[in-house]
């Protein structure tokens, strides 16, 4: 039994181990005005990015509240794994309201180190105003998210735009299976 124990022990420290090392960029603050500048450029040259690849993006981006851009997303494990970045909130005329970071933990059969971004279309006030929910937005609990892959992104159009927060993946860049923001958690940075 004390074997048990002590094997679960060093199971939990490895996992927290990992999770802190794959989430720890997410979690500095944001405490100079130049990490919150590059934070700002990469997000806007991400967003500017995605725009050129993708048309559906930027006609959504037309009609959004606003667009959450987490340019660099770092994700890996083993078994337990974790993710995290910072990103920017840049609203329809471009400017930037407020800067934002990213975290999650997952466990599952996974291994591997993978880098991407997203961006996160708020297309009404509702949408727009979950991000700033006391605690943080866990993106999973949101109902009204949809993932934007080539074969939705091919049917979107501004009739079948709905209300809520539209997911697009981009720069993928390493090799582990799968993308997904379930689990993931937004926090406003002060």
């Amino acid at each position: 039994m004390k074997n048990k124990l002590i094997s679960y022990a060093k199971v939990i420290l490895g996992m927290a181990l990992v999770c802190l090392g794959f989430t720890g960029c997410a979690t500095q603050p944001a405490a100079t005005s130049t990490m919150t500048s590059s934070i700002a450029a990469e997000s806007r040259a991400a967003l500017h990015g995605l725009y050129q690849e993708n048309p559906q993006a930027r006609a959504l981006g037309a009609r959004a509240e606003g667009i959450l851009v987490f340019p660099n997303i770092t994700k890996g494990g083993f078994v337990v794994g974790g993710m995290g970045g910072n990103g920017a909130l840049i609203l329809p005329d471009g400017s930037i309201r407020s800067f934002y970071q990213t975290a999650g933990l997952s466990y599952g059969l996974q291994a591997g180190v993978q880098k991407y971004g997203y961006a996160l279309f708020l297309m009404d006030r509702e949408a727009f105003q979950n991000i700033n929910r006391s605690g943080g937005w866990e993106i999973g609990s949101s109902p009204s998210l949809v993932v934007v892959d080539q074969g939705i992104s091919r049917s979107l159009s501004t009739t079948t735009i709905n209300k809520g927060t539209y997911a697009f993946f981009f720069n993928q860049r390493g090799l582990m299976g799968g993308l997904g923001l379930q689990g993931s958690k937004i926090s406003r940075l002060n």
